[in-house]
Parts: C-alpha cells; sequence; structure tokens
C-alpha cells in the first residue's frame, strides 16, 4: 500500500456562534489590557482537514485545529511531498522524516499540529487496510468503556444558572467535571472571591463523590497561583489546570511541590522530549496533551508509555476520536475529557459539525465500536452550507 495522493481542506464556520459571557473563562492575555474579551484570540471558528489516498482506494482522515489555514500551507508546501509514495505502515519512519526535514522551524506549535494531522490520517489508512479500530494497533482495549468528564461548565456570574448547568450534566450521569475560572489577577480580591464562591458552590451541589476539575488557562500568575491554590485546595479539587503560562516550568514544579491540588498541563506542549521534561522535574501531576497538536499517535503513544513508567495519569485535552483511541489502548488514561454537543461558541463544538462517528458517552461512559475500522469517523455532509471550505 503505498500514499498516492494528500489533500487539505479548512473548514471555516460562517453560521450562527454562541456568544461568550463576560469572564466565562480565563486566558494567557488576562494580564493584558483588550478591549475585546479576553478569550477572543483563543476561540476558534475553522478546522484543517488531511485526507490521504492510497493505490487501494482507501482515504484517512486526520485533522487539527491551531492555525488552519497555516498547519495547511506546511502540510501542502513541505510534508506533502515527504508521504507520497510511502507505506504508511512505515509509520515511524514517516514521522521522524516530517520532523527532522522540518526540525529548524516545525518542532513545536503549528508546526507540530501539521505533523499530527497527517500522522492522524495515516494511522486511520492502517486501521482501514487492517479492518480494525485504531485502539486495536496500539495494544488493544485495556477497559471496558472510557469514563469522562463534562468540560463545558464555563464561569458564570449568575450561580443559579451555573448550578443549573451543572446539575444537567449529573442528571445526565456523569460524575465528574470541569470548570473554568473566570477571573484572574488584574481583577484583584473581587475576583479571588468570585472564583472561590464558583468552586464552593458546586462542591456543595456535587457532594465528595463527584470529581471536579479547575481550568484557569494560562490565564493565573505563579504569585496568584501561591496566594489562591490554598484556599481552594480545601474543596478536593481533582486537578487545577493550566495555572500559568506552559513555558513557566519552574512555575509549574513550585505549585506542585506545594501539595495543596494536583497540577495539570500539557495542553500547549508539543513533543515527547518536553513531556520528558515535565516529568523530570516534577512540574506536573497529570499530563494532558492533544493527540491533534502533539505530533500524532505516534507520539501519543510514546508519551502514554513514559507516563505509565512514570504513574502518572494521561487525560488528554479536548476528547474526540483520535484521543479517545489513544485513551482507550492505555492503562496510563483513567478518564477522558468530553465536550457536549452544543452550538458553536469556543470552537471545539465544530468537530461534531465537520465529522460523523464520535461517540457520546451514556452515564458518563464512552464506549468504542470494535468493529469500526480506523479512527471510526468520516466526513459529514450535513452542516457544509454552514462552511466556507477553502482547497
Amino acid at each position: 500500500m503505498k500514499i498516492t495522493a494528500v489533500r487539505t481542506k479548512v473548514y471555516e464556520w460562517k453560521g450562527d456562534v454562541v456568544p461568550p459571557r463576560a469572564h466565562f473563562s480565563g486566558s494567557a492575555m488576562d494580564l493584558l489590557p483588550h478591549k475585546k474579551e479576553s478569550m477572543a484570540s483563543f476561540r476558534f471558528h475553522s478546522w484543517l482537514v488531511v485526507e490521504l489516498e492510497t493505490d487501494e482506494g482507501l482515504i484517512g482522515l486526520g485533522n487539527c485545529a491551531l492555525a488552519p489555514r497555516i498547519a495547511k500551507e506546511i502540510i501542502d508546501l513541505y510534508l506533502a511531498p515527504l508521504v507520497i509514495g510511502e507505506d504508511p505502515f512505515d509509520n515511524e519512519y514517516l514521522w521522524q522524516k516530517m520532523y527532522r526535514a522540518t526540525i529548524a522551524w516545525g518542532r513545536k506549535g503549528i508546526g507540530m499540529a501539521a505533523i499530527s494531522a497527517v500522522d492522524i490520517a495515516i494511522w486511520d489508512l492502517k486501521g482501514k487496510h487492517c479492518k480494525l479500530p485504531v485502539f486495536k494497533l496500539l495494544g488493544g482495549q485495556t477497559k471496558n468503556a472510557l469514563r469522562c468528564y463534562a468540560s463545558k461548565l464555563y464561569a458564570n456570574d449568575n450561580l443559579d444558572e451555573f448550578l443549573k448547568e451543572a446539575k444537567g450534566y449529573f442528571d445526565e450521569g456523569f460524575t465528574a467535571m470541569k470548570l473554568r475560572i473566570g477571573y484572574g489577577p488584574s481583577d484583584g480580591p473581587e475576583g479571588v472571591r468570585r472564583n472561590i464562591e464558583q468552586i464552593k458552590a458546586l462542591r456543595e451541589l456535587a457532594g465528595p463523590d463527584v470529581d471536579i476539575m479547575v481550568e484557569c488557562y494560562m490565564g493565573w500568575t505563579l504569585e496568584y497561583a501561591k496566594h489562591i491554590l490554598p484556599k481552594i485546595a480545601r474543596y478536593d479539587l481533582r486537578w487545577v489546570e493550566e495555572p500559568v503560562i506552559p513555558d513557566d516550568i519552574s512555575g509549574y514544579s513550585e505549585l506542585k511541590a506545594m501539595n495543596l491540588c494536583p497540577i495539570a498541563g500539557g495542553e500547549h506542549e508539543y513533543t515527547l522530549q518536553g513531556f520528558k521534561d515535565l516529568i523530570e522535574r516534577k512540574a506536573i501531576d497529570v499530563i494532558q496533551y492533544d493527540t491533534n497538536r502533539v505530533g500524532g499517535i505516534t507520539v501519543a503513544q510514546k508519551i502514554n508509555n513514559l507516563a505509565e513508567a512514570y504513574q502518572i495519569p494521561v487525560i488528554p485535552h479536548s476528547g474526540m476520536m483520535h484521543n479517545y483511541q489513544v485513551c482507550m489502548a492505555t492503562t496510563a488514561s483513567p478518564i477522558s475529557e468530553f465536550f457536549p454537543v452544543y452550538g458553536v461558541e469556543v470552537g471545539n463544538e465544530l468537530f461534531y459539525y465537520i465529522f460523523e462517528g464520535d461517540p457520546i458517552p451514556e452515564r458518563g461512559f464512552i464506549t468504542l465500536d470494535d468493529t469500526k475500522p480506523g479512527l471510526g469517523v468520516s466526513l459529514s455532509d450535513k452542516y457544509l452550507d454552514k462552511f466556507r471550505i477553502i482547497e
């Protein structure tokens, strides 16, 4: 089997969007004065889809959501020539080829996201050729189903509305959920109080037997984190996510050493070596790579093996089928993220409008069909009129 063609498409949403509330989430922009809401630069309403075609007529699908137009150019100009004519079963060779050919400029960020999209498509091809789901190729099923947590509980100054949304997830059977912190260092003592009120209210509603995670999205400083962690530790949080910017590894290490709340990160880390560094520097309690950012399934499997050796849980960012497949095949992943199906707001929701086949939890658990080959998803034609497609 040989790869004969590489096609890229950018799906840009032109349909209705759900406007975000004020202070619905913190972000790395919070420290700066801004005229728009601080999450504006982190909301994405477009997605890149990669199709690899083989001489057998099979088509493998890959994707990434970071700067899709730029990622498309990287694949079209630099990566496609490296994989055309090659056997997708040589995925390690192909990954190394893409990585080393672009290492001068591509080993982090968008360059790695582009490699991820191609690698995911390669694994989809492998599964389709073998008529097996990807998780079977990675080692097989390690759990009957994937426990998952609801991950759309954005901050809301109206606590009644906030708790009503949370209760809806409990009623659906979720026993874990993640809330976003809406205030940061620039909001002063009042912001600290509002953050604590939200966490406290959710814990009181949930009781002691529900996992609660807190997402900071790089919006705190080290000083602010050290100030607030002792105040929220009493609420028995499963983890505090991305409290500081991802390059502040020493800050992560200091917060972890406080041993007040488990510290999670890695959504914005891009290499196996990067996670090795985080582990060796005792910087994180939970690893949160995203398969379509970290180098694809080839690298995700390596990080899972590394994490297993150090007994650090892996809970990938964003759920979605490319992450569910690798989670199913490793004992390092005890739980998965799930973004409830919703109107287009931040942008993660676009996956449901572009692809068909992504599983929906039942009573808080996701099952993967071992009769669906490859990733188990296909391109949808239901919402094509809502997208501008750039080929």
